[in-house]
């Protein structure tokens, strides 16, 4: 890919990291001197102050005690989902166009309506299920966030690499990570748990055909496509709506990985899929993806044998075609990992004008639990960090809160009020840029699932649209994990297996007769050789005197 050339740092950029040039308040130069926060000069990091030179330590070593109290709380609470991660900035380029008309025709949103308009960005690609410095070569979706800085304020589309998720209500949301995560005993990470909770959730088996292929070990984050997964709606200027799902397709190649071949590169590296993200844009290899949309008109859509809700589904493009509305360009490292990747905090409500929610109830549960888990891990005001705030005025009646860096008020505003309404100067509300979209709803108050459910022959659809070697991967890794479960789990992944397809279910059930049963299912999930690790370290360990 062409060298190209890296554009200049924009106003407003989420960038704080100072440098030797900073100015200080008295118009002075900074220098490389090191101080502590306080700006006090530290002319000696090498020894704390002591009686004598062997000790013991005094308590007033006040430099030594601020230097390990910030290091002993460097690190925010980790993220209990998407934890592993890597992240850049970049832009995102409109077509001005959905397929051959224009985007208005669906969409009042800004960032879509002119050919050539530059949106900029941040995006963080991760890992789900595992910790913050496990391997990236791991069985497990990839998180695929975009943060969208827009002039109507932030649009975050969060979503995965692949185009499903596993579970269709939100309320299965933390038993499902439970089941995932490690045993909460014995702190590994075990192949029946998951079994067992997928299972008893019939509608994850499709998930499950995806993640137990090579799809479930992309080879990098270059080359993986991302989605939205859930559905959305769309809504013109005259307050019509379309549904839409939103997909990312990577100009630089889809490439996954075999179990064989990702422990090969875990063996020499952990942090791949990090390493090759910064030093293809450190080269100017800026990785590119194309934003492409399936839209639908709003309704129910009884005629379809799926319900267009249910993100456990794929709309099929042979019927809802993708149409390409823009194409996002990554071009900028961070200068920090902590500031910008780390501290960067994703909302799947954060929408702008004339994108809206639909009635996905995945969608729903986790509009609030995002947002939700960002104010407990990064605190009340996260979004004042510069990786998160919005590069347009913001105006708030917000006020207090941990780490608050300022307050949001608006040009002329009286600072002494902090409510509306007001006819003391206070702010007022914004105008509504257009007609606003307003669904009829009717229905009873139910706890039920969506009537439109069958749960395997997606499944079997896309069984069937794997390449041989895909197939043998697939039932390899599941054979390996399964073997080692409870007969009733194994029989009743057989049986979604035999209902997705005929060769499907056959295979598993003979692969799953000859390797028999035994041995411990606490390993990573696909990882066939995986159970032996404990016994083969003992055994291949060399011995040593002690010293």
């Amino acid at each position: 890919m062409a060298k190209k050339p890296i554009p200049p740092t924009r106003k407003g950029a989420a960038t704080t990291v100072t440098t030797d040039s900073t100015r200080r308040p008295d118009g002075q130069s900074a220098s490389n001197e090191l101080t502590n926060r306080q700006g006090h000069p530290i002319t000696n990091n090498q020894n704390i102050r002591t009686v004598g030179n062997r000790g013991p330590a005094t308590l007033e070593n006040y430099d030594f005690i601020e230097k390990l109290s910030h290091f002993d709380r460097e690190r925010v609470p980790e993220r209990v989902v998407h934890a592993r991660g890597a992240g850049a900035h970049g832009i995102f380029e409109a077509y001005g166009t959905v397929g051959g008309e224009p985007a208005s025709t669906y969409t009042r949103a800004k960032l879509f309506q002119e050919k050539g308009k530059q949106t900029p960005l941040f995006v963080r690609f991760s890992t789900v299920v595992h910790g913050t410095h496990s391997p990236e070569t791991l069985r497990d979706p990839r998180g695929f966030a975009v943060k969208f800085y827009t002039e109507d304020g932030n649009w975050d589309l969060v979503g995965n690499n692949l185009k499903i998720f596993f579970i269709r209500d939100a309320i299965k949301f933390p038993d499902m990570i439970h089941a995932f995560k490690p045993d909460p005993v014995t702190n590994v990470q075990d192949a029946e748990r998951f079994f067992d909770f997928c299972a008893g959730s019939p509608e994850t088996f499709h998930m499950v055909t995806l993640v137990y292929s090579p799809w479930g070990i992309p080879a990098n984050y270059r080359m993986m496509q991302g989605s939205g997964v859930n559905t959305y709606r769309w809504v013109n200027q005259a307050g019509e709506a379309v549904l839409v799902k939103y997909h990312w397709e990577p100009k630089q190649g889809i490439k996954n990985l075999t179990v064989k071949e990702a422990n090969e590169i875990q063996a020499t590296n952990f942090n791949h899929a990090t390493q090759d993200l910064y030093q293809a844009i450190e080269r100017g290899d800026y990785p590119e993806w194309e934003l492409l949309v399936q839209l639908m008109p709003d309704g129910e859509h009884p005629e379809l044998d799926f319900d267009p809700l249910d993100d456990t589904k794929l709309w099929p493009n042979d019927r809802f075609p993708w149409l390409p509305v823009g194409k996002m360009t990554l071009n900028r490292n961070p200068a920090d990992y902590f500031t910008e990747v780390e501290q960067a905090a994703f909302g799947v409500g954060v929408l702008v004008d004339g994108l809206d929610f639909s009635d996905d109830k995945m969608l729903q549960g986790r509009t609030f639990s995002y947002s939700d888990t960002q104010r407990h891990r990064v605190g009340a005001n996260y979004l004042q960090l510069p990786v998160n705030a919005p590069q347009k005025h913001v105006a708030t009646n917000q006020r207090g809160g941990m780490m608050q860096l300022r307050v949001d008020l608006a040009p002329g505003q009286n600072p002494h009020v902090n409510y509306e309404p007001s006819l003391l100067g206070g702010l007022v509300e914004a105008e509504q840029p257009g007609k606003e979209h307003t669904p009829y709803v009717q229905g009873n108050l139910v706890r039920q699932s969506i009537d439109r459910n069958d749960n395997t022959k997606q499944a079997g659809e896309t069984f069937r649209g794997f390449e041989p070697w895909e197939k043998d991967e697939l039932l390899a890794n599941l054979i390996g994990d399964l073997s080692r479960c409870d007969a009733r789990i194994r029989d009743r992944m057989i049986a979604l297996a035999e209902a997705a397809d005929d060769e499907y279910g056959r295979r598993l059930r003979e692969g799953l007769a000859q390797a028999g049963g035994g041995g411990s299912s606490q390993t990573n999930l696909g990882n066939r050789d995986g159970a032996q690790a404990p016994n083969d370290a003992a055994r291949k360990g060399h011995d040593a005197e002690p010293y």
